[in-house]
């Protein structure tokens, strides 16, 4: 194969992905070219033996030896290989696949999902091989008749998300279970649901915290206590770095103009983009769409 893995190759067989829910094969390809961005339409967890920089949204990760990493079509994310070849296997999935039930959590709220989350991970050799181990057994199960084939992946896609999630540290998950806790875990995910924007004709609509604050039927005064002592920022901060982030990604991975980004991220002038973006970066807009390869 003569293109880089973590960009989808899997376009030929869409149509069988779409039906089935879910797509798993082997990793083997060259370093051909740089990585462009594509927004994607499907959840991916892959394993890889290469040396690599993975760029994922507005950061840039590099990692050598096994590599277990977790895309979000949500957000931009693509690959740049330091090394002849890679190799590892790849699971791609629809949300709707692996949520069952109405109950299940949102992936964009899993820690290994959302923007500002943990995507990738350094393995051991157990590690590696106990991962690629799960990813085989997928790989012969994915052709067979078997009737409860769909519910033994999920769980396989589980095994190696719950594998991953206890790499995190413990204090990712703490839970707060009041009513502070609830507003913000409310705001958070409104928040979230704002982006990717993927249109110039729908731009961002929520902007400010008195905006959310409507839409959680909450007055503004009581979010911003709730985000703050649950956070320990304020909504305003949570709102800023979450277009900022996007922001990045858009200098970074579209063709897009600077007025075209200014607008579709709700503001009525460049110049207030601009003025925006500097005083939150310390730098202006340009100087990182002049750093795009």
């Amino acid at each position: 194969m003569k293109t880089d893995e973590l960009s989808d190759l899997c376009d030929a067989n869409s149509r069988d992905l779409k039906l089935k829910g879910f797509k798993v094969y082997e990793i083997e390809s060259s370093v051909s070219r740089a990585p462009t961005y594509n927004r994607r339409d499907y959840y991916k967890v892959c394993i890889l033996n290469a040396n690599c920089i993975i760029h994922y949204a507005d950061r840039s990760i590099e990692f050598e030896g096994p590599t277990l990493f977790f895309a979000n079509p949500h957000i931009p994310y693509s690959a740049q290989l330091l090394a002849p070849k890679q190799t590892g296997y790849a699971c791609l999935f629809t949300e709707g696949f692996l949520a069952v039930n109405e109950r299940s959590e949102s992936l964009q709220e899993s820690p290994l999902f959302k923007i500002g989350g943990t995507p990738a991970f350094t393995l051991n050799s157990d590690q590696a091989e106990f991962i690629s181990t799960i990813f085989r057994k997928m790989l012969e199960e994915g052709d067979t008749d078997y009737i409860y084939k769909n519910d033994l992946i999920r769980n396989y896609i589980n095994l190696i998300i719950h594998e991953a999630l206890k790499m995190q540290p413990s204090a990712n998950y703490v839970k707060h279970k009041n009513a502070s806790s609830r507003i913000t875990s409310m705001f958070l995910e409104l928040l979230e649901r704002q982006f990717p924007i993927e249109s110039m004709d729908r731009p961002l609509r929520l902007k400010t915290a008195q905006d959310y604050a409507n839409n959680l039927s909450v007055h503004v005064n009581h979010l911003n206590r709730s985000v703050r002592e649950i956070t320990g920022k304020p909504t305003t901060s949570h709102i800023a770095d979450r277009i900022i982030s996007e922001a990045k990604a858009l200098l970074q991975h579209t063709d897009w103009s600077i007025a075209e980004i200014a607008y579709a991220l709700g503001f009525e002038y460049p110049t207030y983009f601009n003025n925006y973006f500097k005083r939150i970066t310390g730098t202006v807009p340009r100087s990182l769409r002049v750093k795009v390869v």
